[in-house]
Order: C-alpha cells, then sequence, then structure tokens
C-alpha cells in the first residue's frame, strides 16, 4: 500500500510518500515540504490572513499532485496546532477544501499527543518499559506517560516554540530579562501537567520527538541524520543549559549558520529550547532518548492498524 500523509504543522506543510503493509516497517519513499510558520503569521485577534490562507492552498494543492503522481492510493491530510486554534479555522478548512479538493481533518492536541505516542512506543517496543514522551511542535507541547500502546496520560498545552518566540520573543537576540522572565511563567505553567505526569508512574525511559528535539540533540553532540535512524541520540539537561547560554546570545541569522539548524526553524530555536529546558526540569529528566518517529508515523501505524478506507477519524477538534 503507497500512502501519503500531509501534515499541515505550525512551522511547516510536509508531505511524505511511505510504502506500507499492516505489522511492517513504513517505508519512506519521498519528502517534500515547505516552511510556511503559520504559528507566527496569526494576526492580532488570532486569525490566519488570507494571504497566508492562499500560501497554505498553494501547497496543499502541489502536494497532493505529488501524492497522486507518486501512486498513492490514498493521502491522509491533516492540521495540528496552528489552524486548531484559529478563530477562522472553519473558513480556512472550507477555503483548502473548495480550492484543492483536500479535505484536511483538525487533529486535537490529545489526539496528536497519543498518536506521537504510539510511534514511540512501536519504534522502543515493549522492553522500554514505562515511556514519558516529550513533543515541541510550532504551536504546541505534548507529553504523554504510559506502559501501554495508548498512554496512561496525556497532556496538549499552548507552549510551541513558534508561539512563544510570537509571544515573548520579539527582539533579536532576546534580551536576558524577556529570557529569564519565560522561563519564569514556563515553570508555572508546567507545575500542574508535571505533578500529574509524575503521579502517573516514574518512566524507564525518557522520549524526546519531532524536530526541534532533533535540532537541539544535533547541537550539543548527537549524529547528524546522515548517520541514519537508528543510531542513538540523546539529549541531556546539562548540554540544553549550556546550548541555550551561547544562542540565546545570538541573532536569528546567526544561529541559522550552525550546523543542523536551517533559516526558517532558527527564529524559534531559543524558544524551542526553554520549553525543553523547562519541561525536563519539571519532570526532572537528566536525559532524553531522540525517537526517529513522530506523529505522522503514528498516523501510519494508526491507519494500518484498523485498516480503515476512506476517511481518517482522529476524534473531536
Amino acid at each position: 500500500m503507497r500512502l501519503g500523509v500531509l501534515d499541515v504543522g505550525s512551522n511547516t506543510v510536509h508531505l511524505v510518500v511511505v510504502d506500507a503493509h499492516r505489522g511492517g516497517h513504513p517505508t519512506p519513499m519521498s519528502s517534500s515540504k515547505v516552511a510556511l510558520r503559520l504559528s507566527e503569521r496569526l494576526t492580532e485577534d488570532g486569525r490566519l490572513h488570507p494571504d497566508v490562507t492562499d500560501d497554505l492552498i498553494a501547497a496543499v494543492s502541489e502536494f497532493s499532485g505529488i501524492a497522486h503522481s507518486s501512486g498513492c492510493g490514498e493521502m491522509m491530510a491533516f492540521a495540528t496546532s496552528a489552524v486548531r486554534d484559529a478563530d477562522n479555522s472553519d473558513e480556512v478548512l472550507r477555503r483548502v477544501h473548495d480550492e484543492t479538493g483536500v479535505e484536511l481533518s483538525v487533529l486535537g492536541g490529545v489526539d496528536e499527543a497519543r498518536l506521537t505516542f504510539l510511534a514511540v512506543r512501536r519504534w522502543y517496543g515493549w522492553s522500554a518499559g514505562r515511556i514519558m514522551n516529550f513533543d515541541i511542535g510550532g504551536g504546541s507541547l505534548e507529553l504523554c506517560n504510559g506502559v501501554d500502546e495508548d498512554p496512561d496520560l496525556a497532556h496538549s498545552l499552548q507552549l510551541g516554540a513558534g508561539r512563544l518566540t510570537r509571544d515573548w520573543l520579539q527582539t533579536d537576540p532576546p534580551g536576558k530579562r524577556r529570557v529569564a522572565a519565560l522561563r519564569d511563567w514556563l515553570d508555572a505553567e508546567l507545575s500542574e501537567p508535571a505533578k500529574q505526569l509524575r503521579k502517573a508512574g516514574a518512566p524507564d525511559l525518557c522520549v524526546g520527538t519531532s524536530k526541534t528535539f532533533r535540532t537541539l540533540a544535533r547541537l550539543t553532540g548527537a549524529a547528524p541524520s546522515s548517520a541514519g535512524p537508528r543510531v542513538t541520540r540523546t539529549l541531556t539537561a546539562s548540554g540544553l543549559r549550556q546550548l541555550i547560554a551561547f544562542i540565546s546570545r545570538m541573532t536569528a541569522a546567526d544561529r541559522a549558520e550552525l550546523e543542523g539548524v536551517s533559516a526558517d526553524r532558527s527564529p524559534q530555536l531559543v524558544a524551542g529550547a526553554l520549553v525543553a529546558e523547562a519541561s525536563m526540569r519539571a519532570l526532572s529528566v537528566d536525559q532524553l532518548q531522540i525517537c526517529p518517529w513522530a506523529l505522522r508515523e503514528g498516523l501510519i501505524l494508526r491507519r494500518l492498524d484498523t485498516e480503515m478506507g476512506g476517511e481518517l477519524l482522529v476524534g473531536a477538534r
């Protein structure tokens, strides 16, 4: 079965074409993406501007054509935090459907967390024991804790790197006082969710997923992506603190020159690092393993498990 997965995220619109079958390892065949940074392009009243929607429609139309020409028997198209939280979300979704024929399913934050956790569990297997997973996107932070494929507890918090950059770190580079204020605020925001996650049980393995954690791990010495997905990569709390002291004094342009940092992600890097640091501190985690699978793989695995045709059902918005 050849599947297309179209991910309209808070930072990028990303199409992955995979060959997959139930019980097998999804094999990526091609990947196409464009950086739209939707989470940073909301108007003051919380709407996606028509020009931003135009960019989204153009990307969805192009990638839908690629999926078709690649021989995909099905394309699963979904949107996450930026579209989910926009005040004109219904209007945007309607325009996308009317102008491209693609119906975007909007994932709820907890759905997003649980599907990512499924991918992590499948990657590490049952021998990993209880897993605590951390996932930082452009619009939200997902935290899960569990021993099964469905976590015992899942949180989705509006603490994404793009959102916090827009709301807290407008100057370039951000000032020391602003960084300190954001650290304090994050500690307060994470206090109660962290308490609940700790009560669910002490983890045997702590994991970080998605691009922000991969980038932070690379900047603190982990192997590059060219080494392949099965190389063990870790991010330590001490390494992260040293990295923040370094990158918070740099401009976004200078950060974009660092190995593994793209120009479209560099403005969000400080906020992403601060969220990672605060989350690890709140949960008393000294080290994370970096998992190469995340939300997209979780969707593919769930689709293969259910063997349902047609539209993907992901729960309430």
